[in-house]
């Protein structure tokens, strides 16, 4: 009871109006298009200066108010008395004032608006909201607003007498990729074809010794060696990558089935996987998966280092659906993950890439709504990573050849709290 009544105040203290530290900044921070950028949040100095590769793309400073974004108490008595709605101090957004390093003059791009708001919430990021103006200096202010707006980044308020000019910046909806695809390629899912849109609904079937299912058609597999995901992670001070599994061609060996078959050949991994093999074992085991539209394995590596293997899964199409209370989604998602490198094993990088795995899912499609594992239900350093990265266990139950925790991280609560 003691453990659970302190997961209940760890989640209620991530949701709590906690301000930035005065020395907090964004330093060296590498955008996922490669683009370098710098931000500070002082509360001494009157106004902050964004800079991406060394150009000043925008300064911001707090103004003297505050605002709280009250939704559901609108139209009610409560309406003006909300005070358990956090108020947060208002952040103006304006053109640098340094014409000798600034990017387009007093115009500022979408994807540096981006950025901006990436600096924010990563100062920032104990908020749920932040509450903007942007200045009406920018040559091109309508656009940025509209941009905002448009793209779910941002949203005005409910109450009818607040002002009109403030733009509630919204952590879940950065986090869910709003403002990137179609706007510009500087977002975490890099310019690809496998990325350009959710395959429409259309049914297809699946029969197997162990699944009979029907479920959508699944999307073609991106190319061998295709960068999926790309996020610098500044807890660790590297960027972390996905990429689709490279088989290489013919007999050949790729550094991808190199990296495969040397890590299963591990006594740690065999453990876990029971694949120890040759390599021609593992080649088949690999073109197997690639062959299979319900699983996309992938490579994930550090600064482009391969360190570990992930298959995500589509649910339906998988033999532990049965066990699923309710059953899947029709795109909800599974994941099987080893870390290879023992020198990129240990809590800090664990936590990171497994919610960064979460993440990569729900950006994916925006109809998974569930992300769900099936570790060992006595595995308590694995539980640990999986409740760590806001999940929750929906059932205890036994496979054939082990009993399981099906864990699961909904949408909802995934970008609701501040784990990113």
């Amino acid at each position: 009871m003691d453990r659970a009544v302190q997961r209940l105040l760890a989640i209620q203290n991530a949701l709590t109006d906690i301000s930035v530290s005065d020395d907090q900044k964004v330093d060296g921070f590498i955008l996922p298009d490669g683009a370098v950028m710098t931000a500070k949040a002082d509360s001494v100095s009157p106004t902050n200066s964004v800079h991406i590769d060394g150009l000043a793309v925008c300064e911001y400073h707090l103004l003297d108010q505050t605002a709280q974004l009250v939704i559901s108490a609108v139209g009610t008595q409560f309406e003006n008395t909300a005070s358990h709605v956090p108020s947060f101090q208002v952040i103006e957004i304006l053109p640098s004032s340094d014409s000798s390093s600034q990017a387009s003059g007093n115009d500022m791009a979408v994807q540096d608006l981006w950025a901006t708001v990436y600096a924010l919430f990563t100062l920032y990021h104990k908020q749920e909201v932040i509450p903007v103006v942007l200045s009406q200096k920018f040559n091109n202010s309508k656009k940025l607003r509209s941009y905002l707006l448009r793209s779910g980044l941002g949203r005005t308020a409910h109450v009818p007498t607040d002002s009109k000019e403030e733009i509630y910046l919204q952590r879940a909806a950065f986090w869910q990729g709003a403002g990137t695809q179609g706007y510009h390629t500087r977002g975490w899912l890099p310019p690809s074809s496998f990325t350009v849109a959710p395959v429409p609904y259309i049914q297809s079937f699946t029969r197997t010794p162990t699944v009979i299912s029907a479920h959508p058609l699944r999307p073609v597999k991106p190319k061998p060696g295709e960068t999926l995901f790309r996020r610098f992670c500044p807890s660790i001070g590297e960027t972390l990558e996905f990429t689709y599994f490279d088989l290489g061609i013919g007999l050949e060996t790729s550094e991808h089935l190199d990296s495969f078959h040397r890590w299963h050949n591990q006594e740690r991994v065999n453990k876990a996987w029971g694949e120890r093999g040759s390599l021609e074992k593992h080649r088949a085991y690999i073109t197997e998966v690639t062959n299979d539209p319900a699983v996309l394995p992938l490579i994930m590596s550090w600064n482009g280092e391969p360190m570990g293997y992930a298959e995500i899964t589509y649910l339906k199409e998988n033999h532990v659906a049965p066990y699923i209370p309710g059953g899947p989604g029709d795109w909800d998602r599974g994941l099987h993950v080893l870390v290879g490198e023992e020198k990129f094993r240990g809590a800090d990088r664990t936590t990171t890439w497994h919610r960064a795995l979460i993440h990569y899912c729900f950006l994916a499609d925006p109809r998974t709504e569930n992300v769900m594992g099936e570790p060992k239900a006595d595995n308590s350093s694995i539980m640990k990573v999986e409740l760590d990265s806001a999940m929750h266990i929906a059932t205890i139950f036994d496979f054939p050849y082990k009993r399981s925790a099906l864990v699961c991280a909904t949408r909802e609560r995934f970008f609701r709290l501040d784990i990113l």
